[in-house]
């Protein structure tokens, strides 16, 4: 069994503030223990139910949060840009985890809650559906026949992924109560929830199935700013002054489009 962990860094347990996300903010140093720490206590879950591999990458940013020297050494890592990919070699695995992900844009009392850009982005929807991360990288893995067997982060992407997958193992972190403000775990509490959530959905693998976006996948996106929208582009639709869809042949492509 071999396993693919993508992880954010809004939903990591420990985590309520925009200053703990952001390089060169005060408080972004120590968070990228904290980062660290959910990323040990997952890989030690995957291993301990029996995992033969496990790839862990990166996603937060610009890729370079994980602290190097203080991994778990049985993983490989990922960090850093990969253009060509969203998630290199994925192919080769049986299973996704999405560790320290937050709910999509606009989610009531979601700690630290966006979609791709809380700059840029302000709402999103696939085929019609609103969405955020989750369902952006369930669909991609799908694609390539690999499902989602676990979601960590606060009590908000937990709903939400439940919402999106069926059968996905949820480990709640901490609970919301605004966008830098909600109820948190201990540390040793919250690592051992997401190591033993690990080692379920390790576990529980086999029985739950790819997240399957129709094809073509259109993709309708809201700015948070007017315009912005790029019309000089080709095959791309412009619905107002803010928003505007693309069409792609499958999930990845799409998201590639925008």
């Amino acid at each position: 069994m071999n396993i693919y962990v993508m992880v954010d860094m809004e939903g990591i347990s420990g985590i309520c503030r925009v200053s703990q996300v952001m390089q060169g903010q005060p408080d972004y140093e120590k968070a990228r223990r904290f980062m660290t720490w959910d990323v040990n206590a997952c890989v030690e879950g995957c291993f301990e139910a029996g995992a033969k591999k496990v790839l862990v990458r990166d996603a937060h940013s610009c890729g370079f949060n994980f602290l190097w020297d203080e991994l778990d050494p049985r993983a490989e890592y990922i960090q850093g840009e990969s253009r060509l990919r969203r998630m290199p070699e994925l192919d080769s695995y049986d299973g996704l985890i999405l560790l320290g992900y937050h709910a999509m844009a606009g989610s009531m009392q979601a700690i630290l809650e966006h979609t791709m850009s809380s700059a840029s982005w302000q709402n999103f929807w696939i085929n019609g559906v609103r969405s955020g991360e989750i369902a952006i990288d369930a669909g991609i893995a799908g694609d390539h026949g690999v499902p989602v067997i676990m979601v960590s982060g606060d009590d908000k992407v937990c709903a939400e992924a439940r919402r999106f997958l069926k059968g996905v193992v949820t480990v709640q972190v901490k609970k919301g109560l605004d966008r830098e403000g909600g109820f948190l775990l201990s540390k040793e509490k919250a690592h051992r929830l997401v190591s033993e959530g690990a080692a379920k959905a390790v576990r529980e693998c086999g029985k739950i199935k790819p997240y399957k976006v129709r094809h073509p996948v259109r993709m309708r996106l809201e700015l948070v700013s007017k315009g912005k929208v790029p019309a000089e582009r080709e095959n791309l639709k412009v619905i107002d002054g803010r928003t505007y869809e693309v069409t792609g042949a499958d999930v990845e492509q799409a998201l590639k489009m925008l």
